[in-house]
């Protein structure tokens, strides 16, 4: 496998701003991403020298940590710790210690569910583990906090002579609008703070799935608890509220709050704070939707869960794949456009760019006890594809052309790690 690049294309470092001539007809090769043939320009040429011929590792490279989530962290770290005074005796008081304890374990097995599949979303290009630390921690401590001051407000707002009334109200009305506004608000945030590692809707669906997933775990020790601590036969009914929550619906906040992440993943695209709020905006309505339709099953819930809510599902399954189909063509074809100035050969962008070419760089590499330099490659080779992305959105564009200068010498750091 070469390591090497080509001889420099006829691009030059920041090039001209104005398009090529003609615009290349691969530069779009999938709906996601789109650029304007006023935004286009050539990648920069390489002008790198000829590194060391394959042989023993002799330096492994650690990751570089982004100075740009110091803020975010910090700031969600004290919120969190302000959060867990509210939440935590909430729900001591609610279910008890001993209710409390058991649904946190019982809470852990949907969880599970859904950070796994978060990880299988993640794992073309890898958020930072800090942001996704933020967004679980927003989700299952300051949403809930958010939802638990606001809700009060809904039930002094509107008056309701019947108690049946008033508890499908805050069931359909008030928990849609109040709790997808709180989790969405983490996205929110993300989006404005951290915008370099908010790509698009994939990126925008991994968050959300994150935030949700932190929600509906919090949610769960309640409703686990509750069946324990309030239940006369508290076996029979922590079963069935487990079957309901637990197997039935562990992805119901995550598809809920994951159409907000998708219309906000677009907006990403377009690199504009006011865009990045209107999406927010426009984002909560299929969320708070697709909720109330939830929350709102009755006596016929077995059919409607069966007819609608199984066939939403699998739309999210297919609509996630697609998804990821797409990103991958975007990225291959970002990183053919650097082929093309010398910086990777055709060949070493399938191995790059495909599934099936990382599965064989992963393995060529582990045969020489390099695997995890090769990974470090992948992954920065795939962060330059979006960075150039970025730079063809026609936004910022000399603030992610330095950023892609540093990505191409990491790219040649992390090279030559892979040589030898």
């Amino acid at each position: 496998m070469s390591m090497h690049p080509h001889q420099p294309g006829s691009g030059q470092a920041g090039g001209p701003a104005g398009p090529p001539d003609p615009f290349p007809t691969q530069a779009n090769p999938s709906w996601m991403g789109r650029v304007e043939p006023e935004y286009y320009r050539p990648a920069p040429g390489s002008n790198a020298a000829q590194l060391p011929p394959l042989g023993p590792p002799q330096a492994t490279l650690a990751g570089r940590r982004p100075a740009g989530l110091l803020a975010l962290t910090v700031g969600g770290a004290a919120l969190v710790f302000l959060s867990l005074f509210l939440v935590v005796p909430f729900l001591v008081a609610n279910t008890g210690v001993g209710g409390f304890l058991a649904g946190f374990v019982l809470s852990l097995i949907p969880l599970s569910a859904v950070l796994l599949a978060v990880y299988l979303i993640d794992r073309w290009e890898p958020e930072p583990k800090r942001l996704l630390v933020f967004a679980f921690t927003w989700g299952a401590a300051v949403s809930i906090a958010v939802t638990l001051l606001i809700q009060p407000f809904f039930a002094l707002t509107f008056q309701f002579s019947e108690v049946a009334d008033f508890q499908t109200f805050m069931a359909t009305v008030q928990a849609p609008v109040v709790e997808e506004f709180a989790k969405s608000l983490g996205l929110l945030l993300i989006l404005l703070l951290a915008r370099k590692h908010f790509d698009g809707p994939v990126d925008g669906i991994v968050f959300a799935f994150t935030i949700a997933g932190g929600f509906a775990f919090t949610e769960n020790i309640l409703y686990f608890g509750r069946a324990i601590a309030e239940s006369a036969n508290p076996g029979t009914d922590l079963a069935q509220i487990f079957l309901l929550r637990g197997v039935m619906s562990p992805f119901a906040h995550a598809i809920f709050t994951g159409t907000t992440g998708l219309i906000m993943g677009f907006a990403a695209r377009r690199w504009h704070s006011g865009a990045s709020v209107l999406a927010f905006l426009i984002g909560l309505i299929p969320a708070m939707l697709l909720h109330n339709r939830w929350n709102s099953m009755g006596a016929g819930f077995l059919a409607e869960y069966i007819l609608i809510q199984v066939p939403i599902f699998v739309l999210a399954v297919v609509g996630i794949i697609l998804l990821r189909v797409a990103e991958n063509r975007l990225t291959r074809q970002r990183l053919m456009e650097y082929s093309a100035a010398g910086w990777f050969s055709p060949a070493e962008v399938e191995l790059l760019a495909t599934p099936r070419g990382r599965r064989t760089a992963l393995q060529w590499a582990a045969g020489y006890q390099r695997r995890p330099q090769m990974k470090a490659f992948l992954h920065a080779a795939t962060q330059l594809a979006f960075i150039r992305q970025r730079i063809l959105s026609g936004r910022d564009v000399r603030l992610h052309q330095m950023e892609e200068q540093q990505q191409l010498q990491l790219i040649l750091s992390l090279r030559a790690a892979v040589a030898g």
